[in-house]
């Protein structure tokens, strides 16, 4: 089934044909925090407060001051339902997603008309305004305005000419203005937006909202497993072993996802920056991944619309920032990145690796190592300090043994319980660059931190030691199929 979603009216398809995977509400609802406060309870997840829990997408069919369009929230929330939107299972999709890296289908252009093309706003139009046009929710009160939290960008490299995909966050500023964000050095649009500045030019760029899912997983891979000058949208041509089709935006020399909900097409202006509060002065961004609101930034680029596109009745599709929907669209990639740097230094080892729901996606990751012989006492973690290679947003990594499923993290503490000596299995990896938005990565917080944003990165190794396997095997108990016994139990 998983093989006929390339969009997202596709993708909602298939969600409704599986139980308690997707629901509806006519019920009106106010886009401005009620609408993700209403979601919170409802399949969230993450690392929003509790309470929370996983629960099905949810799509708003009554959105007040939005009359014809549709809010979706929660497709990618629970690792099961992106599963099923890729076409595989739950404990394979880094792997599956590594392979699709190494064997990348670029994107096609589509000429004529797309569908992201069937209803056309220019910003020269009288009744032009982003804030009806798009109905972009914010996810508390204290945001700094309306947020489009999936919007897939999509520029070309002034000198190399190359195009790549990214998830930026971007702010609602006025009727055809748009703040975005751009980690330092982090990025490849803020790259290709730096050297366009530096070469006195505005960057084109088109912002894609409601796609296909592998695209948004796909756009989330980050360097070294994707340098620049590697389109993302190759990832998921990849995984639907067809290419992405693209269309020309209508006012910009740039590309577009043609079979996008929405398109906003626009220029990312030089020399200008955006305090990202400026209409409701909260000091607070948006909700981020690690669960705490962020600050507002004053180094925000403008981009100024020139044109919003989209379907007939479109569907908006949006995320909570903390939800476990960030965890699936960072995460697996991560997953993949440490999966493969890995497997080419110690290939049959790591038998799998997820980045938890606790961390974000992107703090956290549990290795499940195999020790084939004595010679790989010590390997687990070479292993680890490779995952801290590969992806160094990462700031804790428990390394467990191939019987402990290291999805379960009530089964990795209970490996962390067992198996584990603080005064010998902690390695710990002082002053190191990490990220930003972790508030306890800070000089207040330690005093070994030198700057803002520098983590002390550790290693939990919950293996037991390849000389004592014996002392640790788990209680066998008779491996049967209790389907004979339950499937007409009442």
């Amino acid at each position: 089934m998983a093989d006929k979603v390339n969009d997202l009216r596709s993708a909602l398809a298939l969600l409704k044909s599986m139980p308690g995977q997707l629901i509806e509400t006519d019920v009106e609802v106010e886009p401005m925090a009620e609408l993700s406060g209403v979601y919170r309870h409802v399949g969230a997840g993450g690392t929003v407060m509790r309470p929370t829990k996983e629960g099905p997408a949810m799509i708003f069919n009554n959105v007040k001051g939005h009359p014809g369009a549709r809010v979706a929230i929660g497709v990618l929330a629970s690792r099961k339902r992106v599963a099923a939107l890729l076409g595989g299972r739950p404990e394979d999709l880094g792997t599956m997603l590594w392979h699709s890296v190494d064997n990348p289908i670029p994107p096609v252009l589509k000429e004529g008309s797309a569908p992201c093309q069937e209803v056309v706003h220019r910003a020269e139009d009288p009744d032009f305004d982003l804030y009806k046009l798009v109905p972009a929710p914010t996810n508390t009160p204290d945001d700094a305005g309306p947020y489009i939290t999936l919007g897939m960008c999509y520029a070309t490299h002034p000198d190399t000419g190359r195009s790549d995909v990214t998830i930026h966050r971007l702010c609602i500023q006025g009727k055809d203005e748009l703040s975005i964000f751009f980690t330092p050095g982090a990025r490849h649009i803020g790259a290709m937006a730096e050297r366009a500045e530096q070469m006195g030019q505005r960057l084109p760029i088109s912002i894609s909202i409601g796609v296909d899912p592998a695209i948004e997983i796909g756009s989330c891979f980050e360097p070294p497993t994707t340098p620049l000058g590697y389109d993302e949208l190759a990832v998921a041509g990849a995984l639907r072993n067809e290419p992405v089709e693209l269309c020309r935006c209508l006012t910009v020399n740039e590309k577009a996802i043609a079979n996008a909900e929405y398109v906003i097409e626009g220029e990312v202006v030089p020399h200008v920056r955006v305090q990202e509060d400026q209409n409701s002065h909260t000091g607070y961004a948006m909700p981020e991944f690690p669960g705490y609101t962020g600050p507002a930034s004053d180094q925000c680029w403008l981009i100024k619309v020139t044109a919003v596109t989209h379907r007939k009745n479109p569907i908006m599709q949006t995320c909570i920032g903390p939800s476990e929907e960030h965890v699936s669209m960072a995460g697996i990639p991560t997953e993949a990145s440490i999966y493969g740097m890995i497997e080419k230094a110690m290939p049959g080892r790591l038998q799998n690796v997820y980045c938890a729901s606790p961390g974000g996606g992107k703090y956290m990751a549990v290795l499940q190592f195999k020790k084939l012989s004595p010679s790989d006492e010590g390997r687990q973690r070479q292993a680890a300090l490779l995952a801290f290679s590969a992806f160094s947003e990462l700031k804790h990594v428990f390394i467990v043994d191939e019987d402990v499923d290291c999805f379960d993290i009530n089964d990795v503490l209970w490996a962390m319980n067992t198996r584990f000596q603080g005064d010998a299995d902690i390695i710990t990896i002082p002053g190191v660059r990490c990220h930003p938005l972790d508030p306890s990565n800070d000089p207040s917080c330690s005093p070994g931190i030198r700057d803002h944003g520098i983590a002390c990165k550790t290693i939990f190794d919950c293996t037991v030691p390849y000389d004592q396997k014996e002392r640790f095997v788990r209680a066998r108990f008779m491996d049967v199929d209790p389907e004979r016994w339950t499937k007409d139990a009442r």
